[in-house]
């Protein structure tokens, strides 16, 4: 009995999660829609669609809601976490962070047909495991293994599922529809998470996506603080190097590179 009712709380868990991403994109949509050109306007038309924001308006609101939590919650956490943790410690726990990633990085090298990755994937896991105590410690990429990263929201896209309008989703940031499926069902699909939901561990999961928020935010500090200082519009710096980012992913090297 216990076992059924755990295995339902981890089913309502991963689906609050799945519905939170969805919901948001939803949001985007009803908020607000940004204007088209009239048709007599065929140059504003052409730039229109090639920024491809029709949810602008929307977007900029909800891009503005992320940046007070980022001012007021998340970026000084990051910052006492830069203070207090030396950069041996914090390349440990980032290290551990990506080889707990291992499986759904896995998945979507196997989904892509690049068996050479995923072959990557699983040496590197295994020597990170073992060798490294846990991921505590990389030591495949001394020994020239390179990480990568590989979502879903990138398998989707090499299988030719086009991106959709860009959109800024509450508190994950840049997004698109395409990404923002692959989220929702990679945030279900985890190995991870889904034993610790089963197993009544929700709060470690919890703490673990905490953790590698913080992680994350303190990896750009600099680089995302002199981007503010030179960007004359922040929110279409983030959209442009978002959708850069991500073309690359897909349609160039094929694979995302470990911040």
């Amino acid at each position: 009995m216990g076992q059924r009712l755990g295995h339902s709380r981890a089913k309502r868990t991963s689906i609050r999660r799945t519905a939170r991403v969805l919901l948001a994109i939803a949001a985007a949509g009803l908020a607000g829609c940004a204007t088209p050109p009239p048709d007599d306007d065929p140059e504003a038309r052409a730039e229109f669609e090639q920024i491809n924001d029709p949810f602008e308006p929307a977007n900029r609101a909800i891009f503005a809601f992320n940046e007070g939590a980022d001012t007021y919650l998340l970026r000084p956490v990051a910052e006492g976490y830069r203070a207090a943790m030396p950069p041996f410690g914090r390349a440990r726990i980032a290290d551990f962070l990506d080889n707990l990633k291992s499986p759904i990085y896995l998945a979507n090298d196997l989904l892509q047909g690049n068996f050479t990755l995923a072959g990557v994937t699983i040496e590197r896991f295994a020597l990170n495991t073992s060798f490294g105590v846990l991921g505590l410690m990389d030591v495949a990429d001394p020994l020239g293994i390179p990480g990568h990263q590989s979502d879903l929201g990138q398998t989707l896209g090499i299988w030719g599922i086009g991106e959709g309008p860009y959109l800024v989703l509450p508190l994950f940031g840049p997004s698109n529809p395409r990404d923002a499926v692959g989220l929702g069902i990679e945030s279900y699909a985890d190995p991870l998470d889904r034993y610790l939901q089963n197993n009544s561990m929700d709060w470690v999961s919890w703490t673990r996506l905490g953790v590698t928020a913080i992680s994350r935010r303190e990896a750009y500090l600099d680089a995302l603080d002199d981007m503010k200082r030179t960007s004359l519009d922040f929110y279409s710096t983030m959209r442009s190097l978002y959708r850069q980012r991500r073309n690359v992913q897909i349609n160039g090297t094929g694979k995302s590179e470990r911040p």
